[in-house]
């Protein structure tokens, strides 16, 4: 570890600090339905499109009817982008030629991208055409991230009012998510990233002479628009393979850092919009505090980690001085690497600039366990938003037990109802994760798809249902997930993650909407300051850590304990 290292890690962190505030105002106008500076351009647009669907505006929905709008959204993008990817061969602007998707793994593809997922089970470049790169993937990279912000909005709206029965409109919410929020946002991070050299172009490829004198054909396409909504949608879906390590698609330091700073800029952003929407921003930043302290700590330890080498290549003449830079680009180094990867990971964005299966033992176990502790540092854009105040509840749940008092959040009491269906919310990453992860260990197909026996084997396994049940995306490397298997059992772990969580969610802020929103008490736990700060912590914690421990022991840290010994599987 290197003082100019921890400068980078710090100046990330202060530009994140810096941005919250300004676009969380932003946001909460936005969600308010107030006008902002760009309502003169986008009203007339905005109001077109209510007109043409026929959806009023001004009705508001209940949770159920709330839901409902989101799920059959949800299923008419699937059975769009199944129906692109399989007819591929058949739409304009596939210039490489590329045929059908196979249907299974066009099945995992559409799950993924209308779930934010954004898991790949294949290479981009040599299997998509641009019409499926653009009007089928990119357009997901929108509709999912707005949806994940009309929810988390609506659960806002369930904390704020008093004795109510509806949330909003969710295609009210989604919309304006979209227009205002997300695409303003995404043209401009496009913008600069041509000019940073990113491609964007309808061309297939360019054909280069090596240095050696051969003919190296390098593909090309609208790399720059995916990339930027990618990254602020936290998607995490790559135009290319190897996803942000490929030149074209992160080729500087500082498209690095800009890639960081989108991916956190509006998940960090939309929590202060929430303190700023129920009245109370000190709320707000007592849950990006709690982000911030998980997030940072993750950094630091994958950076020691891979800071120290490994002591295997040391045993072998590497020195170790220089780290373990296996599976890392030169032009990012430990740092950057170790940030990027708790970043992608704390998010449920999915972009990698490195190999996480090469990093060592204990530098792939944070990225894993970032996940499994349910996607909140601060999580996908909305996901991010409305996992953290489940986690919000359970703590003030666990705070009145502990002071014989009727728990409270926000002047709404916690009380039975809410408590059942947060631990169904709860209890669905471990189901999902642990069950298909200890399935598939036991048959033989399933394991042939590993590329590394023992416990790195595991891992593989174990990190690739964390990520898609997490709605991650990210890929440890090494396992073979283009199988029927696979791509099936991925797909449905992406689909309980995402819509088998959210609807216990909306359930509870169903009920929290028509409680009577009481004025604070001497009695009421305070939950905007460090007390709930390090409860909220120890509770997301235990969660994780007890959940997971266990599977996570098998795996990356008996792999870490024998790198230490000098041991290989």
């Amino acid at each position: 570890m290197t003082t100019i290292g921890w400068l980078q890690i710090s100046l990330l962190f202060l530009a994140v600090l810096l941005a919250i505030k300004p676009l969380g105002l932003y946001m909460a106008r936005v969600f308010s339905c107030e006008r902002t500076f760009l309502s003169p351009v986008l009203a007339p647009v905005e109001g077109g499109f209510y007109r043409v669907s026929g959806v009023d505006p001004n009705k508001e929905q209940s949770w159920l009817g709330y839901t409902l709008a989101m799920l059959t959204f949800s299923l008419a993008g699937f059975l769009a982008l199944y129906a692109m990817l399989r007819l591929q061969a058949h739409l304009p602007l596939n210039p490489q030629d590329f045929p059908a998707v196979p249907s299974d793994l066009a099945f995992n593809t559409a799950v993924s991208f209308v779930t934010n997922t954004n898991w790949q089970n294949y290479a981009g470049e040599t299997t998509l055409s641009h019409f499926s790169q653009m009007a089928g993937l990119t357009v997901q990279n929108f509709l999912s991230a707005a949806t994940g912000m009309a929810l988390a909005v609506a659960f806002t709206r369930a904390l704020a009012r008093s004795k109510v029965t509806t949330l909003g409109n969710f295609w009210v919410d989604m919309v304006r998510a979209t227009l205002y929020v997300l695409l303003p946002l995404s043209i401009m991070v496009a913008l600069v990233f041509v000019a940073m050299g990113l491609p964007q172009t309808l061309e297939a490829s360019v054909t280069a002479k090596t240095l050696e004198g051969a003919n190296q054909v390098i593909s090309l396409g609208p790399v720059a628009s995916q990339e930027a909504i990618k990254q602020l949608g936290t998607n995490g879906g790559g135009f290319f393979n190897v996803n942000a390590a490929h030149p074209f698609e992160n080729p500087t330091a500082w498209s690095n850092y800009l890639n960081m700073l989108a991916m956190l800029s509006i998940s960090a952003a939309l929590v202060y919009s929430f303190g700023q929407m129920v009245g109370n921003r000190r709320q707000g930043w007592a849950l990006i505090s709690a982000m911030a302290i998980l997030l940072i700590a993750g950094v630091a330890i994958t950076y020691w980690a891979e800071a120290q080498g490994n002591p295997i290549l040391t045993a072998v003449g590497v020195d170790a001085a220089l780290g373990n830079m296996e599976g890392k680009e030169v032009r990012f180094g430990q740092a950057m690497t170790a940030l990027y990867a708790a970043v992608t990971t704390g998010l449920s964005d999915g972009g990698v600039n490195g190999m996480h299966g090469s990093f060592t033992g204990l530098g792939g176990l944070v990225p894993m366990f970032l996940m499994q502790l349910g996607e909140v540092l601060p999580g996908g854009v909305g996901s991010g938003l409305y996992g953290m105040l489940v986690f919000a509840l359970l703590s003030v749940f666990v705070a009145g037990l502990m002071v014989g008092r009727t728990p409270e959040f926000l002047g709404k009491k916690i009380e039975g109802r809410e408590m059942t269906f947060a631990m169904l919310a709860v209890l669905i990453l471990p189901l999902v994760i642990l069950g298909f992860t200890a399935v598939s260990a036991m048959l033989p197909f399933a394991v042939a798809s590993i590329g590394t026996s023992g416990p790195h084997g595991l891992s593989e396994i174990l990190y690739a249902y964390t990520s898609t049940a997490g709605n991650n995306g990210s890929a440890f490397g090494g396992l073979t997930g283009n199988t029927p298997w696979y791509n099936t059992t991925l797909g449905i772990a992406m689909l309980l993650g995402r819509f088998a969580y959210v609807v216990p969610v909306m359930a509870i802020a169903g009920s929290l909407a028509a409680k009577v929103k009481a004025p604070a008490s001497a009695g009421t736990f305070p939950t905007d300051g460090p007390l709930f700060v390090g409860l909220l912590i120890g509770i997301i914690l235990i969660l994780g850590g007890l959940q997971f421990f266990p599977a996570l022991a098998l795996g990356p840290v008996v792999e870490h304990l024998a790198m230490l010994a000098g041991q290989t599987f």
